[in-house]
């Protein structure tokens, strides 16, 4: 485990005198960042000694509600636990009206304990080390959707879009819309600002498949970096998007009507000298790229709860919707969970399409390359690749409700080996808690705005 050093602290007070206030935060397993916020003299202290936070922020729901199974409440005595900076985590927020930036923490994995187990940024380092440890580096890339709603719609009466320039909600869909995105030019604009000050690799935007909604992709690299930019570009988003008073929606099926929002995933395997193991001439790529997505179908079920982790989460889940329905496999065919996308030998790479834009990335990225570990160590075949509509080939089903792959997940042994039988305590706590609840509280019919405001 890597935390930043004190000059970058000293360095960075030096470069922007005019920061007075440090958000500083945490990832917790529902991806919600939590934390506190600093005054500058106050900064240092965080680079040289750590903070101590309550063992409880690492088991909450995602109402923000202690979750008592966990092990993380009263039986520890809600233990102050000690987080420290990560590397290039500093970074200042230029949407906030006083003068702000933001720094990333992980607990340290002695004294952070016992809410160390249940960091999930943790569980990604161990699974890029298992397969370091075999001589593959993984590289990874986020392409995250999302909606731009109205913040002061009723939750009662669901969400509305975000009106453009002149009071005109969006109707029509118009995928790929060049006059949809030039309508939201300012709100790109600072949007694109902001990443470059955080040194966040936003790459391509599109008008995607519903009005209204946005997708743009991060520029892939090492594992670990590229999920923690994915982290800090949801915040990112949300933040800018408030500045021009819109809300950035992440929830995976905000409208039952309208296409949901995924989080697609893209993974390679290089070796110690930055080559890519999975480029060939073949479009279907290397041995090694389809044992990778023999180990993420057989893993799939297994994990789905790390891909699809709220009630909502399942809405998604439609035929001719772009999103997956069974574990499948294709070259070039977006109607598949597993795509290997086209384009020259040296960019071959597995498209993961399973997750929704709810999925906290620290988590879905562990299990997706538990996946691929699991497929090369087993040398595990992945079956004939779907030619043309998966839809209507599909002769085995994905789960489709939550309680399904709760369980799942809860009597899964190589779940529990891979992320630990500490971590999967505490998170089947925190998500059988807001299972309960959910069920206690939302009717059928409603919960298709549950969490809209993720």
């Amino acid at each position: 485990m890597e935390f930043a050093r004190v000059q970058e602290a000293l360095d960075f007070l030096q470069r922007y005198p005019e920061i007075e206030l440090f958000e500083l935060f945490i990832l917790d397993a529902n991806g919600v960042p939590r934390g506190k916020l600093l005054h500058r003299e106050e900064l240092l202290p965080v680079f040289e000694s750590g903070r101590p936070l309550p063992s409880t922020i690492m088991g909450l729901s995602i109402l923000g509600e202690d979750v008592e199974n966990s092990g993380l409440v009263w039986d520890v005595g809600d233990v102050d636990c000690r987080a420290y900076p990560l590397p290039c985590s500093l970074v200042p927020l230029p949407w906030r009206a006083i003068p702000t930036a933001a720094l990333q923490v992980s607990m340290h994995p002695q004294s952070g304990l016992p809410a160390a187990v249940a960091d999930p940024r943790h569980l990604l380092i161990q699974c890029i080390e298992r397969l370091r440890a075999l001589g593959y580096d993984p590289v990874m890339a986020c392409e995250l959707e999302f909606y731009l709603l109205d913040p002061q719609t009723e939750a009662a009466a669901g969400p509305l879009l975000a009106a453009e320039p002149g009071g005109r909600r969006p109707e029509d869909t118009q995928v790929y819309g060049l006059r949809e995105l030039e309508q939201l030019e300012p709100f790109l604009a600072d949007l694109y600002a902001a990443c470059k000050l955080q040194g966040i690799p936003a790459r391509t935007a599109i008008s995607e498949y519903a009005p209204g909604q946005v997708e743009i992709t991060l520029q892939h690299g090492d594992a670990l970096t590229a999920m923690d930019q994915a982290v800090r570009y949801k915040r990112l988003v949300k933040g800018v998007a408030h500045r021009h008073g819109m809300q950035a929606c992440f929830m995976a099926k905000p409208f039952s009507h309208l296409s949901g929002s995924g989080m697609h995933m893209h993974i390679s395997l290089n070796d110690s000298r930055g080559d890519n193991l999975y480029a060939s001439d073949d479009p279907a790529g290397t041995e090694l790229l389809r044992w990778s997505i023999g180990g993420l179908l057989a893993s799939l079920t297994d994990s789905l709860l790390f891909f699809c982790p709220n009630a909502n989460s399942y809405r998604r889940f439609q035929s001719e919707s772009y999103a997956p329905l069974a574990p499948t496999w294709g070259v070039d065919n977006r109607t598949v969970s597993m795509r290997i996308p086209g384009g020259p030998p040296s960019s071959r790479h597995i498209e993961h399409r399973i997750c929704g834009a709810d999925a906290n990335p620290y988590l879905a990225a562990a299990a997706i390359l538990a996946g691929v570990l699991r497929g090369v160590a087993g040398q595990m075949d992945p079956g004939v690749p779907v030619t043309g509509n998966g839809y209507a080939q599909v002769t085995e089903t994905l789960p489709g409700d939550w309680l399904t792959t709760l369980d799942a997940a809860a009597q899964s042994d190589w779940l529990a080996e891979q992320m630990g039988e500490a971590f999967m305590k505490v998170y089947l706590a925190v998500k059988r808690a807001e299972y309960q609840q959910f069920m206690s509280q939302v009717s059928e019919q409603d919960w298709r705005w549950y969490r809209y405001t993720t």
